[in-house]
């Protein structure tokens, strides 16, 4: 009997009770489905049945962006990883330490360059498996990296943002941070280069405070919550109970905090339109085709979009040749107007009524003569 009790037995044991890993299956929090991993990769991490937008990875995003996910990454500067040598429950440096083992990176920013649809963008990624995608010294640095690489390729900046804000473990030099990629984010705009900004769940804190409301088009995911405090301090804070879906995106969609909630299945397709339109690119189906219609706006108002970004140093020229060419302009308005109130003088009211022109009616028609038909029209006291 020792050989059943033994060895079959113990064999048999270990056979009846072989566990899954725990990798391989993930649970919907809303729906509570279980959902096979590589299906859920396969779907861009958004759950089948139920469309539950769950948190995606700082390459799988680079990846699913960049055309035939080939990009190439942005190195940062090396900051010290432990300013003040912080410790709580454990020190911060082993906090630091497990988390690039984790993630097997360096701190919470991904960057790389590549191209969408042809056209070159610069894109970053704010990882929240990275502590919570937090805010410190060297996500600081790396965001200014990646966004003054953009102004040197001039090409428009999609920043991927999801993070609980500043990292207090570095205390007053987290927070400078925010200051820090501001500055950055106004060399874009003086550059006039596109900031497009993908709101993911969840974005809070002091990341909204800053960077994460700056850019020229702020695009949601679906139910991604977006805001500063969280729901439940505000309710304690105000003695208020706050509406249903209060900072999720659909309903800052409603109150005109975001520009779009965008599905991630459409979020690529929808990022290739904003950047050609912006940048003034002609869309993908024409770029082979030299047609006229490539150069007209895509949508209503496109005009006023198009001359905030993309023009180059001759636009700016011109701009220039204009503003300079106004006092001209005005010193001719006066002389018109002198020319018109001398045959008043002379000849006092007969020769007003003969003319039938009065001051404002001849400094009008010097402003279509030169001006041209349309022009708003001067007005004289």
């Amino acid at each position: 009997m020792n050989w059943i009790t033994n060895v079959v037995r113990p064999k048999i044991n270990s056979f009846l009770r072989r566990e899954m890993p725990d990798n391989k299956w993930v649970k919907d929090p809303e729906s509570g489905q279980m959902v096979y991993l590589r299906d859920l990769e396969a779907n861009q991490f958004v759950v089948p049945g139920s469309g539950y937008h769950m948190r995606m990875g700082g390459e799988a995003r680079l990846k699913s962006l960049f055309d035939d996910g080939a990009f190439t990454s942005i190195s940062f500067p090396k900051v010290a990883s432990d300013p003040l040598n912080f410790r709580d429950e454990k020190k911060y440096s082993e906090k630091i330490k497990q988390a690039r083992s984790k993630t097997g990176r360096d701190d919470a920013i991904l960057a790389g360059e590549g191209t969408l649809d042809g056209l070159q963008v610069v894109a970053a990624v704010q990882d929240f498996d990275f502590m919570g995608g937090s805010l410190g010294m060297a996500a600081g640095e790396a965001i200014i990296t990646a966004m003054r690489r953009a102004v040197k390729l001039r090409a428009p900046f999609i920043f991927f943002v999801a993070s609980g804000g500043a990292r207090m473990q570095e205390g007053v030099l987290s927070l400078m941070q925010m200051p820090r990629t501001t500055v950055a984010v106004q060399e874009l705009r003086e550059a006039r280069l596109p900031y497009i900004v993908v709101l993911t769940n969840p974005t809070t804190g002091g990341v909204t405070a800053s960077y994460a409301m700056l850019g020229d088009i702020h695009i949601a995911e679906p139910g991604a919550m977006i805001g500063f405090a969280g729901q439940r301090v505000i309710e304690q804070t105000i003695r208020e109970k706050l509406p249903e879906g209060f900072q999720k995106s659909e309903y800052l969609l409603e109150h005109g905090m975001v520009d779009m909630v965008v599905h991630r299945h459409d979020l690529r397709n929808t990022l290739s339109q904003v950047t050609r339109l912006l940048m003034r690119s002609p869309a993908v189906e024409s770029v082979s085709e030299a047609s006229e219609d490539a150069a007209a706006p895509a949508v209503a108002g496109a005009e006023v979009i198009e001359g905030a970004f993309g023009a180059g140093e001759d636009a700016v020229a011109e701009t220039d040749t204009t503003v300079e060419t106004l006092p001209e302009h005005e010193e001719e308005l006066k002389a018109a107007e002198r020319t018109a109130l001398e045959p008043k003088k002379a000849k006092g009211k007969k020769q007003k009524k003969r003319s039938g022109k009065s001051v404002a009616d001849a400094a009008g028609e010097w402003a279509d003569d030169i001006l041209g038909d349309g022009a708003a029209k001067p007005s004289v006291t």
